[in-house]
């Protein structure tokens, strides 16, 4: 289990980490997202052992990430922004991380070579950003890791090796239990293949659930009346728009609780709605305060 315990961190007397505090449980694939500058690559960082927190706890498995090589070698962290030696091959780099980490698997390594369309004996400089993200896949999976934390982990894969590199993750999630992290903007993506998700703003977890108990408790709802009608004042209204008589109103609650709850009010048209994972984040994160506007150039 990873666990972040009322974390913070500053740079220059800036907070970018404010009492943070996420858990992710062992085997999930957990969602971090946020709008930029919200802490997600920062917090990643941490767990991957490269910051450590003016104050609170990183852990995994109960014990600290920072300087303990006993749980770094359980991890595999995949960055935005891949670094490699200079000089070396993807075949080199393979020798470097099987010194480095002892669950190193080079049967897998050689099994998985034929799931990245790329040459073990090029130099990764050489490599497009979307092949070195592949060789990067590649080298973490063979590690046979624990963790797999991920920031931003298909940029620069086109669509098909996207699919495959997360079908890679979900089997090795399936067949040993792994648990994955990823911090990504593609929030599409996210609600595919995650099981829990965070909402991370201004260095503060706003809050963080299973994706199915999430997406119960806020819901869209179109409905339309004859005409005016006053709704039930205890509504909890995210975001309310009206176009004509049609009202699309944003709440938050079970479904089946609030479309009673409308339905007395005796509507000409009702219609319930599942949101996105976006739109849950735009609402959970203040409505119209983050959406986009409409600027006159």
């Amino acid at each position: 289990m990873i666990e972040v315990k009322n974390v913070v961190k500053s740079f220059d007397g800036f907070r970018a980490l404010d009492d943070l505090s996420l858990t992710v449980p062992d085997g999930a694939v957990y969602g971090l997202v946020g709008p930029n500058g919200a802490g997600k690559s920062t917090i990643i960082r941490h767990l991957a052992g490269i910051y450590r927190q003016d104050s609170g706890e990183v852990l995994i498995g109960g014990e600290p990430v920072y300087e303990n090589p006993a749980v770094k070698e359980r991890i595999a962290y995949i960055p935005d922004d891949i670094f490699y030696y200079t000089q070396a091959t993807i075949r080199d780099m393979m020798k470097f991380y099987r010194d480095l980490y002892p669950r190193f698997d080079t049967a897998c390594f050689e099994r998985l070579g034929g799931a990245f369309a790329l040459d073990a004996k090029r130099p990764v400089r050489k490599l497009s950003k979307g092949q070195q993200k592949q060789a990067a896949f590649w080298l973490a999976l063979s590690m046979r890791p624990e963790i797999v934390i991920l920031d931003e982990p298909v940029d620069g894969l086109d669509p098909v090796m996207r699919r495959q590199v997360w079908s890679l993750l979900l089997e090795d999630v399936a067949e040993r239990g792994t648990t994955v992290l990823v911090s990504s903007h593609n929030l599409r993506e996210l609600e595919d293949v995650c099981d829990h998700v965070g909402i991370m703003n201004r260095g503060r977890m706003l809050l963080e659930r299973s994706l199915s108990e999430l997406q119960d408790n806020i819901v869209k709802i179109q409905l339309a009346f004859a005409g005016e009608t006053e709704l039930p004042e205890d509504l909890q209204i995210l975001h309310r728009s009206e176009t004509g008589r049609l009202q699309q109103l944003i709440l938050r609650g079970k479904p089946d609780e609030l479309q009673a709850k409308l339905t007395a009010c005796r509507p000409l048209f009702l219609d319930v709605l599942p949101l996105t994972l976006e739109e849950i984040f735009i609402y959970e994160l203040g409505g119209a305060e983050h959406e986009v506007k409409d600027i006159v150039l």
